[in-house]
């Protein structure tokens, strides 16, 4: 894949960019039609989290062995049948008779989605070997988050408030059939040179581990913290994090590497995306309902609202990949937790049931700025610093690392808005304004992070560790 000439690669960056685009549609759209999916369906504030932690859930769940499955049985294979099935699942999405019906298509979304966005960057990583044009591809993929963060809503609101939300979920169709298309045409098929074995263990440790910590925190507003169910889930997630820690020490491929996190910069990655997509996650849900529970404003100017936060992601995305290639990531990773926490900031010292557009707009654009500069360093520190057959399993795991994060903050902050009455706008901003907090303490988590991990004594762990598991991968191989 590596000799193709340069504007083949650029071409299949471009078709791995729709189903980028596709997926993040798919979600910053579907945001904007909670309140309408609550009334139609009549769906409780745990119902909407289910709606978006289903997805979210067993996508983080099944994305490092997606990534693994691609470099062993072939990248465009995976990708191809993850387009397809997630195809399938948005039409069953379109066509849900109640909540739980829509949940289950969510989860078949889900199932394809894991097959998309790493098995497309692991594409990606291939196509250009070259660590300076590389960064700038990755700028352009997370240019293509800013752009779907900026159509999603406003699209989203459009839809609701002329066919209905259903008819979010009929402009997959269309994206994922060209994409489908075109990948058979253009896109190469590629291997790891030694495929990681399948662990269908440690799969199983990793979905006990996120659905009942999720569970947890969703159910625990509704049913308390003393309930036997919440407790039993909680241990259980417990049980199932320190059983695995021991598991993947021991076997020879696990779901999940734990050597990667020798290298400091490729910890601090995975921390932020965590805490990164944990406050977008937030930001979406408690802006969704606000904007039209609280401030009652349709859809579509409730898109309008997002558009100034999803525009100025699409500026500073690309800009973002520019920096890296030319500077490293410190810059953008100090500057997002800098312009993330100041947005929430603003937000929770100012919240009101009026609160002034002087201060919501400007406040939303800061949140972009933080959000659009994130993305880019997370997945060039992820990939960058493996060796070239690992990049299938190094992007799954950033990106099981967003929507980890993504999933707890629509919990978390789900569950915190959960336990205030939504009848009641001072009550639902009062504990909007503890949110924002949490949101906040999020960009200054980025910020600390950011600054700890890029500097020289970070970089020489990555080095060392890229060497190390490049040698024994060579050995590996020999002894295979």
């Amino acid at each position: 894949m590596t000799d193709l000439a340069p504007h083949r690669r650029w071409l299949v960056l471009a078709i791995c960019c729709l189903s980028l685009l596709m997926v993040s549609l798919d979600t910053t759209a579907l945001n904007v039609a909670l309140p309408s999916i609550q009334h139609d369906l009549g769906s409780s504030v745990s119902g909407l989290q289910w709606t978006i932690d289903a997805y979210t859930l067993v996508l983080a769940s099944l994305l490092m062995f997606a990534g693994s499955l691609a470099d062993r049985i072939g990248r465009r294979r995976v990708f191809r049948t993850g387009l397809t099935v997630f195809i399938t699942g948005s039409v069953l999405c379109s066509i849900a008779p109640g909540l739980g019906w829509l949940i289950a298509a969510r989860v078949v979304q889900a199932i394809g989605g894991s097959m998309l966005n790493p098995v497309a960057m692991s594409i990606v990583s291939n196509v250009f070997p070259d660590s300076r044009e590389r960064a700038r591809a990755i700028g352009i993929w997370s240019g293509v988050v800013g752009i779907s963060m900026a159509a999603g809503p406003l699209l989203g609101g459009a839809l609701v408030e002329t066919a209905g939300w259903r008819a979010i979920f009929w402009l997959n169709a269309p994206i994922g059939l060209t994409a489908l298309l075109l990948t058979r045409w253009y896109v190469p098929e590629s291997r790891a040179e030694r495929p990681r074995r399948v662990d269908p263990i440690g799969q199983a440790l990793v979905i006990v581990l996120l659905a009942t910590t999720t569970y947890a925190i969703i159910e625990s507003p509704v049913r308390g913290w003393s309930s036997p169910l919440v407790i039993a889930c909680a241990a259980t997630a417990a049980g199932a994090l320190l059983t695995f820690l021991r598991y993947a020490r021991r076997r020879t491929d696990p779901l999940i590497d734990l050597r990667f996190f020798h290298s400091v910069p490729f910890c601090g990655a995975t921390l932020i995306a965590v805490a990164a997509f944990f406050s977008l996650g937030g930001f979406l849900f408690v802006s969704s309902l606000y904007l039209q529970n609280v401030r009652h404003l349709d859809a579509l100017h409730a898109g309008l609202f997002m558009l100034p936060m999803a525009a100025m992601a699409m500026v500073s995305a690309p800009l973002s990949g520019r920096i890296v290639a030319a500077r490293g990531p410190r810059v953008p990773l100090v500057t997002a937790g800098v312009a993330l926490a100041a947005s929430a900031t603003l937000q929770a010292l100012t919240y009101s049931v009026h609160l002034s557009t002087a201060v919501l707009v400007p406040a939303y654009a800061l949140f972009g700025i933080g959000f659009g500069l994130v993305n880019a360093p997370i997945t060039n520190t992820a990939v960058s610093a493996m060796p070239r057959s690992q990049a299938g399993v190094a992007a799954a795991v950033a990106s099981t690392s967003r929507q980890l994060g993504q999933a707890l903050g629509v919990a978390v902050i789900g569950a915190l808005m959960a336990t205030t009455s939504h009848t009641n706008p001072t009550d639902f901003v009062h504990t909007g304004r503890t949110a924002w907090w949490l949101i906040a303490g999020c960009g200054a988590l980025i910020l600390l992070i950011g600054t700890l991990t890029t500097g020289r004594w970070a970089q020489s762990t990555a080095q060392h560790t890229a060497k190390r598991l490049a040698v024994e991968e060579t050995r590996a191989t020999v002894r295979a």
